[in-house]
């Protein structure tokens, strides 16, 4: 099952809008800054820090930025102390959510959260209680060539569990400990447009018509929250 779905689409769309509010390079820096701390500045070493690079750079990220934030997170120079948490719960009609924050305070990201679930009708649940319905995965989306065909083939044969052609992009789906062999793969090969971790729901729920704009409303203000990083849903919109 393709992680590009609907909801992917709205994300993508959300951010551009985002980005020019400079709300994207805030939780980018974040990332950046977590890290740099787990792993070190060198980008030939530290995968996570070289992912989220990437894509601080296809953000358009200014060249500055990016370095001051590995700074602050391999602690060359003052920072924040930020920690990683994943949540999760159910929103309405019973989609289950998980998200991924970023935050120098738990506990008020946590009450935060439980607001947003309790004003949706939903609720936050404990570790464990829908990460059950979705399978990690590495996640890379590469600028397709031509009508795609050879390329669906090659990646196939690098050993892809799934791969899923768009119009312009192509979709592989891998285990997440080959992300890292895949992409270093893919780099002289393709034009790379995401590589990330990512969490994928193993089925989706299909909503009624008349619950749809609420679940999308609040999915947009759980990633609209500047602790949160990313949001994933099992919900088919």
């Amino acid at each position: 099952m393709s992680g590009h779905s609907k909801w992917s689409t709205i994300k993508h769309k959300k951010a551009i809008e985002d980005n020019r509010r400079g709300k994207v390079f805030t939780k980018l820096v974040k990332a950046i800054i977590i890290a740099a701390r787990e792993g070190g500045a060198d980008l030939t070493t530290n995968f996570k820090l070289r992912l989220c690079v990437d894509k601080a750079k296809q953000a358009n990220m200014p060249k500055k930025n990016i370095e001051r934030a590995i700074e602050k997170g391999s602690g060359e120079s003052g920072g924040e102390a930020y920690d990683e948490a994943v949540y999760e719960g159910y929103g309405q009609a019973k989609v289950a959510v998980i998200i991924e924050v970023v935050t120098d305070n738990k506990n008020r990201t946590a009450s935060e959260l439980k607001q947003v679930f309790d004003r949706s009708g939903g609720s936050l649940g404990q570790t464990g209680s829908v990460s059950f319905l979705f399978d990690k995965r590495g996640r890379i989306i590469v600028e397709k060539v031509g009508n795609g065909d050879d390329q669906m083939l090659e990646l196939i044969d690098f050993g892809a569990l799934d791969v899923v052609t768009g119009d312009t992009y192509i979709e592989i789906l891998i285990e997440p400990n080959k992300l890292f062999e895949m992409k270093n793969k893919l780099d002289s090969l393709y034009k790379i447009l995401e590589a990330e971790l990512v969490y994928l729901p193993k089925n989706l729920i299909e909503l009624e018509d008349s619950v749809k704009e609420k679940v999308i409303n609040f999915l947009e203000t759980l990633d609209d929250m500047d602790d949160v990083q990313q949001v994933y849903c099992n919900a088919g919109i």
